[in-house]
């Protein structure tokens, strides 16, 4: 399986379940990120605590207090991420975070509800990608078109999380190993494109 290679990751939503295990095997590879800033809504939480203990065996994680659904927190993070890079650049961006709500039905979901969710799961990542847009340009590594920038949407399967329930098909272990065995072989071909934990396209 192909190593990811970046020199500096920035993962939303890593106190726990898929984001947490993103973390744990990037500082497990053969050749760790120098610097992978683990953002989640309150680091100092109870429900950060593994997170936490993690960022204290390894000096290349960083906690970093970030609500995607907020554009002030985003613009602290960033200010955040920029002065540990020193204007090196981020290369990896991992848009992780999100909410889930079970409902019943459409008829009975909380219209509140839905828009908090709708600002997390695909406002939030917009907005990611937005105030990343200038580290992910200064990296030099990157050789993607001119532009510099390569976005693709993975989808981690139906996994063992609180969000997916343990009634799902797979563990959190093997949807990120296959993650993370995807990324290192995206090319420009497959820019804007959806694809599956291991890689397969998924239709829009």
């Amino acid at each position: 399986m192909a190593a990811v290679r970046a020199r500096a990751v920035l993962l939303t939503g890593s106190n726990r379940g898929i984001g947490l295990e993103l973390v744990k095997q990037l500082l497990g590879a053969p050749r760790p990120p120098a610097w992978i800033f683990a953002t989640c809504r309150d680091p100092e939480g109870p429900r950060a605590q593994e997170l936490r203990d993690l960022a204290s065996k390894h000096p290349n994680v960083i906690l970093v207090k970030l609500d995607v659904a907020n554009p002030s927190a985003i613009t602290d993070a960033a200010k955040i991420v920029e002065g540990k890079l020193n204007g090196m650049g981020l290369n990896l961006l991992i848009n992780n975070a999100g909410i889930y709500t079970p409902t019943a039905s459409l008829e009975t979901v909380d219209a509140e509800e839905m828009i908090r969710t709708y600002k997390t799961n695909a406002v939030g990542p917009m907005l990611m990608a937005q105030a990343a847009l200038n580290m992910l340009t200064k990296c030099q590594a990157l050789t993607y078109g001119e532009a510099g920038i390569l976005c693709v949407a993975l989808h981690p399967g139906w996994v063992k999380t609180d969000m997916g329930s343990q009634e799902a098909d797979l563990t959190v272990d093997t949807s990120v190993r296959g993650l993370l065995s995807v990324l290192p072989i995206l090319s420009e071909k497959h820019n804007g494109t959806l694809l599956n934990w291991e890689g397969k396209a998924i239709p829009w």
